[in-house]
């Protein structure tokens, strides 16, 4: 029969082999515990990341410029090879832009068809602080809304048609879908792209190459690259005729 000391030995042994294994089962259940955990931050990362892109490329993808836009923040009427130039910088809530619009408009759209210049209109989010609701942001984004339904000319018209004084709130989200409509351009996509504003980081972009064009009024009118120093139909004729139209 076993001794004591035998029976204590045996005894010893089976509780060490005990712990041993309990302790690599806890070891087993740690290593589990953190291979769960770094699993769970790489799909948080990777979800980060999918969040990120599609951040970015809302912002920075095929939206971030309207469709049609010259050097990324004009928009041109006429044949790229016109004999002269027309840009014209402009506010959509600008009272001096609805008078030139209102006398210079028509004939700039004649002379377009025609050949004899290329209006480049270059409109500005420039007199935010004049409406309550930012409006001349909101009006900017619409039009570059409408032309990504190749509509912008017909909005641009639209919104010097409907313009709204300076220091109320401007045109409803509303009112300008119903302008896009009159325009050729409404729809489901222009409506969620008004209502979202989905070219406001664009319309800051817009202004801020205006300024840095030595931009510091509305309208601001070149014919050649020649700036007139009276916004006037007068003015324009006689630019457009100098310079060969």
């Amino acid at each position: 029969m076993p001794t004591q000391n035998t029976r204590d030995r045996r005894a010893g042994a089976a509780r060490r082999a005990t712990a041993a294994r309990e302790a690599a089962q806890r070891a087993q259940r740690r290593r589990r515990m953190q291979t769960v955990a770094v699993v769970a931050a790489l799909v948080l990362l990777v979800a980060g990341g999918i969040a990120v892109q599609a951040a970015r490329s809302t912002s920075d993808g095929p939206k971030g410029v309207p469709a049609g836009a010259v050097d990324e923040t004009g928009f041109a009427v006429g044949a790229a090879d016109a004999p002269v130039t027309v840009e014209l910088y402009e506010d959509f809530l600008c009272p001096a832009c609805g008078r030139f619009e209102q006398e210079a408009g028509n004939e700039l759209h004649h002379m377009a068809a025609e050949g004899t210049v290329r209006v480049v209109y270059r409109p500005m989010a420039f007199l935010d602080g004049y409406s309550t609701t930012r409006y001349s942001t909101r009006a900017l984004n619409a039009v570059a809304c409408a032309a990504d339904e190749d509509r912008f000319a017909e909005m641009h018209d639209q919104l010097f048609l409907a313009q709204p004084p300076e220091g109320g709130p401007g045109l409803s989200d509303d009112r300008l879908i119903s302008l896009g409509a009159k325009a050729g351009a409404g729809g489901d996509a222009f409506e969620q792209c008004v209502r979202d504003l989905r070219y406001e980081r664009w319309t800051e972009q817009a202004t801020d190459a205006a300024s840095k064009a030595g931009v510091v009024a509305t309208p601001t009118v070149l014919v050649d690259g020649e700036r007139l120093p009276e916004p006037s139909l007068e003015a324009l004729r006689a630019a457009i005729e100098s310079a060969g139209g």
